[in-house]
């Protein structure tokens, strides 16, 4: 079975430039302002309504291994971006 393949940021720009009446080098300056905001934001969560939200999660020191040696590694602490899903965007997809 084929995987579907995902939409290219060409194909997503025809398509919201159709729906929405817009150009499409109007529907990419919105996209590029949404994204630019997102990374500015980030920092203290940024929501896209709807669909979920980035968030930035402190993770905690662990061990680990290395694979090649099998070593016992200690990991440190470090900050990571995560992107929660909303409850809405979650039952519209996985039914």
């Amino acid at each position: 079975m084929a995987k579907a393949k995902p939409m290219t940021k060409s194909e997503l720009l025809t398509n919201l430039a159709a729906k929405t009446g817009l150009t499409k080098k109007d529907c990419a300056g919105f996209l590029d302002t949404l994204v630019q905001m997102a990374y500015k934001e980030a920092k203290k969560s940024f929501v896209f309504p709807g669909l979920g939200k980035l968030v930035v999660v402190q993770r905690k020191k662990r061990k680990g291994r290395n694979p090649a040696t099998g070593e016992t590694i200690n990991i440190p602490a470090k900050k990571v971006l995560k992107f929660r899903i909303a409850k809405a965007a979650k039952d519209a997809i996985l039914g």
